[in-house]
């Protein structure tokens, strides 16, 4: 057997078991951690420093400070303003998050291994700038770029460009959250492969054309994606969607394409080591993976359909991105209906609407970017491509999210159905591959048969 066969399976074997003891390794550190807490009805006086970008929301800012009890988790007023890296003093009554019904906050938090949370202490600033000096500068990048942008472009088409680009949903107001939802569309504000692919190549051909040899534009490169995926705040989808880029830009940089599977879980494997909580407690990182994986096994199911409906041998840019869209939308659709209790009627339509539209609209948000920050007059000149796609996008999203049978609410979907749908769903991959694979096997055969 190959040894990149054997590592293979050494990765899936660490993953299988990951999933099966993360519950343990999750009450483990719970009780470890809720031995160290004096908690009790009375304020306490905590000493921190965050170790987050803080959440800044419509009403609220959480913030994330590591003490010497732990993490904590502090919601605290919009104002005054806290930045990453603040030593903060806090007063207030230390709790265990709260089990809600239909939501596990506790596990939520713990596989961020933040295990208490603090409502609206009273909190004095002790210090600044403690944090990360490249992580500091990383962030103050972003906050730069974010406020070009929504100094130049007005809302809300700043917030989908500024959701796009940078991932950042905390702009959203509550109505584009929830017509995102309705639509099936939230995901074009997760930093996806698609986002990395984007940036690198970008990158790459300004690298080049400035002079760099090949291999000076590929660390350049491999260096600006990791700062990327911190500072858009390090989700699984973008840790996942790094790992994988960079991986793929060495087997371009070596002349050897690796295989996607491989690589994938590869890429799951190395995020699993450092935090065994992600297979089963984040979300985020469930669906980030089961979209590669349609677009892996499902993806070519529908090509070769078209193709033999339309006797072609490869269908047209337009159809791939049908089959791409509806091959995800199938592979994460039983994590979606499980965990959020809502299946969307309209969402194939819709982001057939939108998604070719993103990777040109990245492109253009990039350019549009690079010129605010170089000069707010080239910025205002290069807006109005930008503001068109956005605005383009937000239409569409609201137009479908207004009709009445857009979507429906399921309530208490037993964990069951989401196994049973997949395994459903892996059958139907086997049975039609078996069933490719037989009718390849007669065509070669054929010949012999009839002599």
């Amino acid at each position: 057997m190959k040894t990149s066969n054997i590592f293979l399976i050494i990765c899936l074997i660490f993953i299988i078991t990951v999933f099966f003891v993360s519950p343990k390794i999750l009450e483990k550190r719970t009780l470890s951690m809720a031995g160290q807490a004096p908690l009790s009805e009375k304020n306490m006086e905590l000493f921190g420093k965050i170790i987050k970008e803080p959440i800044i929301k419509s009403s609220s800012m959480q913030i994330t400070i590591n003490t010497d009890t732990g993490k904590i988790l502090i919601t605290a007023p919009n104002y005054p303003k806290y930045n990453y890296g603040d030593v903060l003093k806090i007063e207030g009554k230390l709790q265990f998050p709260i089990v809600f019904e239909d939501f596990n906050y506790k596990q939520y938090l713990a596989k961020d291994k933040i295990y208490y949370v603090m409502y609206y202490p009273k909190i004095e600033l002790i210090d600044e700038n403690q944090g990360n000096k490249i992580f500091s500068a990383i962030l103050k990048f972003k906050n730069k770029i974010t406020d070009k942008i929504e100094t130049i472009m007005p809302f809300p088409e700043a917030s989908i460009l500024e959701g796009i680009i940078l991932g950042n949903k905390q702009i959203f107001s509550e109505e584009i959250k929830n017509n995102l939802s309705i639509t099936g569309t939230s995901h074009i504000a997760a930093i996806s492969g698609m986002n990395i692919v984007i940036i690198s190549n970008i990158v790459m051909i300004f690298l080049i054309g400035l002079g760099f040899w090949r291999k000076q534009a590929f660390w350049i490169t491999v260096m600006l994606i990791i700062a990327f995926i911190f500072m858009v705040g390090a989700p699984a989808s973008a840790v996942r969607a790094g790992i994988m880029g960079i991986i793929l830009l060495y087997a371009k940089k070596i002349g050897r394409l690796g295989n996607i599977t491989r690589i994938m879980v590869f890429a799951g494997a190395i995020m699993l080591i450092f935090n065994p909580l992600l297979l089963r407690y984040d979300i985020g990182f469930q669906l980030s993976f089961l979209a590669v994986l349609g677009l892996i096994y499902i993806k070519p199911i529908f090509d070769r359909i078209l193709e033999k409906i339309l006797k072609k041998e490869q269908i047209n840019n337009f159809l791939q991105i049908i089959t791409t869209t509806i091959s995800a939308q199938i592979a994460v659709l039983g994590v979606l209906i499980y965990n959020f209790g809502r299946i969307s009627f309209i969402s194939p339509i819709v982001n057939v609407l939108i998604v070719p539209f993103i990777t040109l609209l990245t492109i253009i948000g990039i350019i549009f970017i690079g010129g605010a920050m170089i000069s707010i007059w080239i910025g205002k000149i290069l807006l109005w491509p930008a503001y068109l796609g956005t605005t383009y996008v937000l239409r569409i999203i609201d137009w479908f999210a207004k009709i009445p049978w857009a979507s429906k609410q399921i309530s208490n979907v037993h964990w069951l159905w989401a196994i049973g749908y997949y395994i459903l769903l892996v059958g139907i991959i086997g049975l039609y591959s078996r069933y490719q694979n037989r009718n390849k096997y007669l065509v070669l055969e054929g010949p012999n048969i009839m002599s």
